[in-house]
């Protein structure tokens, strides 16, 4: 089984695949939004299709209390268009702090400013992605 995770931007969709273990996630690419929900599906419906994806994690974005807002209701949305879309089920995961923990980690690796910018958003996807498979898997996080 691959999962493709999914940090979802307002210009940006950050994508990371699993392994087929599930084991561990690597960040793939960023799609830049183009404005129309219907390229953003077709695009995604190819990288399921391609890569054989049997489930997608969509980041969550919820306030720090724990409450959800209209950015969660509209990742809601989105992953509901996305089932739609392709029959593929969706597993929501909290994203909270992940674009910072990707920025964090983007600076340790010594990334310009610049490249920071186009990386940024597949990490996060990353990030969300593993989370998700280590707690699938059992493994404490600290």
């Amino acid at each position: 089984m691959r999962w493709l995770g999914l940090d979802l931007g307002e210009r940006r969709i950050g994508l990371a695949l699993s392994d087929p273990m599930e084991l561990t996630a690597q960040p793939f690419s960023v799609w830049q939004r183009k404005g129309s929900l219907k390229q953003d599906l077709n695009y995604l419906s190819q990288v399921i299709q391609d890569y054989e994806v049997t489930g997608v994690v969509l980041g969550l974005p919820r306030n720090m209390n724990g409450s959800e807002g209209i950015m969660a209701d509209k990742a809601r949305d989105f992953g509901t268009a996305l089932t739609n879309r392709c029959g593929i089920s969706i597993e929501y995961w909290d994203e909270r702090l992940s674009t910072v923990s990707a920025q964090r980690v983007l600076i340790e690796a010594d990334m310009s400013r610049r490249e920071r910018k186009g990386k940024i958003d597949q990490v996060a996807a990353g990030i969300i992605l593993q989370n998700f498979l280590d707690f699938k898997n059992g493994i404490k996080m600290s």
